[in-house]
């Protein structure tokens, strides 16, 4: 393991690894659940779809491993998965097998970019404040999403969002949130401490918490509600579901589509995951301090070509976008550096099929806390933004600002490429633009137009 990853050129070791890797996959295990309950509204098996998203996860995972040697994990990706099953097999009215046909040639297509260094070019053209930004804002939306999933924000008639009633419902959405603050406190202060694995004992503990709780009565289970038993339950689940799903990007009996449609559908799934997955790997590689003095990723064609495959790979399987979880900040945090914490993150989502039930037991509100700790760790780089230069302050903070407000990585990004490219053009600083941000630029406004 020390010759294939690296470990004492890149300052860690097996042990940091291993924590980082489970840590990681504990705070994205959702999506075992979460991709299922989505999916199953297009039709498709949740069986099939469970299992098709532990297996994307594990190769995409691998993948990212062995061509990159990052600590950065897939799986697929939630936004995506709710146009693919609302939009797509929803209001359009298409059928799965055509919307996973997207998904595998949207796939096909970034494997081309990225052997042609299209997106590393993309990535690199990115402003090193712009860069600083991304990081920024990418710990905002974490502790956002963490926000959410421990029931601490609600959705607001007057204000959109604001601060859960305790006292209403407490039995379920109070008790869940109150749990989420134990939870963030507890990680505090083994952080704190530098205590090793901070994050999952975190985790770990404020799940007992829960289970406790349901125990006690404290915690009424209410599935109706969304609150589910926090005890792990062994119940099996049919594995071979998949063969349901397992090719049917290729059965073009059931694909019947109109081709401008396509191409609309295709560049969306496109666009999104191209700077959901740039953005992801920027905020990740500047918290693990892996950008170079340029602002540059080594290995970045590596590691966009590892998120490709596993798209292509995924929609094989049957599911939706596999790409680079926002999640892969945790084990990151827990000190993760090469690809072995991903090798460990990939080699529990395999497990997970053996043990998918308990998985899928992990509550929202106990994996809360470490991506609202996340968020605190990665907005430390607001420090590194120039402020005495406006021209790259003011697109940086627009970039952050719009990341957990509009709920996306990639409207952040473009929101970030436009106003730097105007502010700067009409500032009289043209000449600092390199052409490839002129270019984005152009094609963030038409996406918005056209799409």
């Amino acid at each position: 393991m020390e010759k294939f990853f690296k470990l004492k050129e890149n300052g860690t070791n097996i042990r940091t690894e291993f924590v980082a890797g489970i840590t990681t996959f504990m705070t994205m295990a959702y999506i075992l659940a979460v991709n299922p309950s989505i999916l199953s509204a297009s039709g498709m098996d949740p069986n099939a779809i469970l299992t098709a998203t532990a297996l994307a996860s594990f190769i995409g995972c691998i993948c990212m491993a062995i061509f990159a040697n990052y600590p950065f994990a897939l799986a697929p990706g939630l936004g995506l998965n709710a146009y693919f099953a609302y939009t797509i097999c929803g209001s359009m009215g298409y059928t799965w097998q055509f919307a996973l046909f997207a998904v595998f040639v949207e796939g096909l297509v970034f494997i081309v970019l990225s052997l042609t260094n299209v997106r590393e070019a993309i990535f690199n053209a990115i402003p090193l404040q712009l860069k600083k930004g991304v990081s920024v804002g990418i710990g905002l939306f974490c502790a956002f999403i963490g926000l959410q999933n421990s029931g601490l924000v609600t959705d607001n008639a007057s204000t959109l969002v604001g601060i859960v009633n305790f006292r209403e419902s407490f039995h379920t959405t109070g008790i869940s949130a109150l749990l989420a603050i134990i939870g963030l406190f507890i990680i505090a202060v083994l952080y704190v401490k530098r205590v090793k694995g901070a994050m999952l004992i975190g985790i770990l503990l404020t799940w007992i918490l829960g289970i406790l709780c349901q125990v006690t009565g404290i915690y009424v289970v209410d599935p109706e509600a969304g609150f589910y038993s926090l005890i792990p339950s062994l119940s099996s689940y049919n594995i071979g579901a998949i063969a349901s799903t397992f090719g049917q990007c290729f059965n073009f009996q059931a694909i019947d589509f109109n081709i401008v449609d396509f191409i609309i559908i295709m560049l969306s799934f496109l666009f999104v995951d191209m700077f959901d997955t740039l953005g992801t790997l920027i905020g990740v590689a500047n918290k693990a301090k892996m950008l170079d003095e340029n602002g540059k990723l080594p290995r970045i064609k590596q590691a966009l070509l590892a998120d490709a495959v596993a798209t292509s790979i995924g929609a094989v399987l049957g599911t939706s976008t596999t790409t680079t979880f926002v999640e892969s900040s945790s084990g990151v945090s827990e000190g993760g550096r090469t690809g072995l914490a991903s090798v460990v993150t990939g080699a529990l989502f395999l497990i997970s099929l053996i043990f998918a039930p308990v998985f899928t037991t992990i509550p929202g509100f106990a994996t809360a806390p470490a991506l609202i700790f996340v968020g605190f760790l990665m907005i430390s780089a607001v420090v590194e933004i120039d402020f005495t230069d406006m021209t790259e302050s003011i697109p940086a903070y627009l970039c952050l600002l719009s990341m957990p407000l509009f709920y996306s990585i990639s409207d952040g990004i473009s929101v970030g490429v436009i106003s730097y490219v105007v502010i700067n053009l009409f500032a009289g600083k043209g000449k600092k633009i390199k052409p490839l941000m002129y270019i984005l630029a152009v094609l963030f406004i038409l996406k918005y137009i056209l799409l």
